[in-house]
């Protein structure tokens, strides 16, 4: 079969894509786009950095305005004799529940109470010698309006955070934390940002200028944060320690042969014996390791007297040492036990390696 004559038509010319570029005009546009980025990465960080500012700016005007209304807040959630009630709606609410939060956490008895439950019941948790704190930016939050009759008919003292003295929030309340009109760090001046910084700082500053005042320490914190980080850190040796049947107590006339038995049979199965006088007073202690350096040296008799061949003048620590100190001296020290003695010298109890790693110290 004959084959069609080829077409002399010219075939048309192919043309680049809006937006694409031939190689040349691409490698030649490349810096030109770098260049782009940058700037616009450096925009960017400016502006975080401007919100940061501004926020920093929000807060540290109001501490131009703390005085006499600050102390009389102070005074009531000081001496207050039922429990502080923080609300509030929205982002001031999520502020709310983080203040209440941290004064529960300080040992001040609270609760949040959300406005909009509030009229469907949760009123109930509000009762006599109970204090306010209600946080509204506008002071015209219409579920918190609500609630000021209520709080009047119940005799429950109001203090209010807000932007706004003139608001109708203010007006209702007996005390007022004014944090002044904020311009808000956002685009679009409307997100709640530097407003809600400056009500966050005024209430870290009410809750640490009450606990600066009350008497509050240390354990009394660590009552209330036992788990974490936190209750590690503060956690004391007497409540990790093993005592009663699970302290291995042996004497200083016992046998060798009574001291692994002491070892073996001891609740928890320490890996030491205490070695103690007749008074139960410290003499020595005596471990795994002792039994091992004892066989490889070929010590076979077992009925010699533990105090010939016990560690003498051992390491010590007392109840009330920190956890984390005596993890760092077991570190220091690299022994998996230490005895804990009293006062007087008395073998109290053993700290063992294993009660740090279940409590998570190593």
């Amino acid at each position: 079969m004959a084959r069609a004559p080829r077409s002399t038509a010219k075939k048309p010319r192919l043309r680049a894509l809006p937006g694409r570029a031939s190689a040349t005009s691409a490698a030649a546009s490349a810096p030109a786009r770098t260049r782009a980025r940058d700037d616009d990465a450096e925009a960017t960080l400016a502006y975080a950095r401007g919100v940061l500012e501004a926020e920093a700016r929000a807060i540290l005007g109001v501490t131009e305005r703390l005085g006499d209304a600050f102390l009389h807040a102070l005074h009531l959630v000081r001496e207050c004799t039922g429990q502080v009630v923080v609300t509030g709606m929205g982002k001031a609410g999520h502020i709310g529940q983080k203040l209440s939060s941290t004064l529960a956490s300080t040992g001040v008895r609270s609760v949040f109470l959300h406005p909009a439950e509030a009229v469907h019941g949760d009123l109930g948790r509000v009762g006599q010698g109970d204090v306010i704190l209600a946080l509204s930016n506008s002071g015209s939050t219409e579920e918190l309006l609500r609630l000021l009759p209520l709080f009047k008919r119940m005799g429950t003292p109001v203090v209010a955070l807000t932007g706004d003295a003139e608001s109708a929030l203010a007006k209702g309340a007996d005390v007022v934390l004014d944090i002044g009109r904020i311009e808000e760090a956002c685009p679009l001046g409307l997100v709640p940002t530097a407003s809600t910084a400056a009500l966050h700082a005024v209430g870290d500053a009410l809750a640490m200028t009450l606990l600066r005042s009350r008497p509050f320490g240390r354990d009394d914190y660590a009552l209330l944060h036992p788990g974490g980080k936190l209750g590690r850190s503060v956690l004391r040796v007497f409540e990790l320690m093993r005592t009663g049947r699970a302290n291995p107590l042996v004497l200083d006339t016992a046998r060798l042969s009574q001291a692994v038995v002491v070892m073996t049979n001891t609740p928890g199965r320490p890996g030491a014996a205490c070695v103690v006088d007749k008074d139960g007073m410290l003499e020595g202690i005596f471990t795994d390791g002792d039994l091992r350096r004892l066989v490889e040296k070929g010590h076979q008799d077992f009925e010699v007297p533990v105090r010939q061949v016990m560690g003498k003048r051992p390491r010590c620590i007392t109840p009330e040492t920190l956890v984390l100190t005596a993890a760092a001296q077991m570190r220091e020290l690299k022994v998996d036990q230490l005895p804990v003695v009293d006062v007087e010298g008395r073998a109290v109890g053993l700290l063992d390696v294993q009660d740090l790693l279940a409590a998570k110290f190593f």
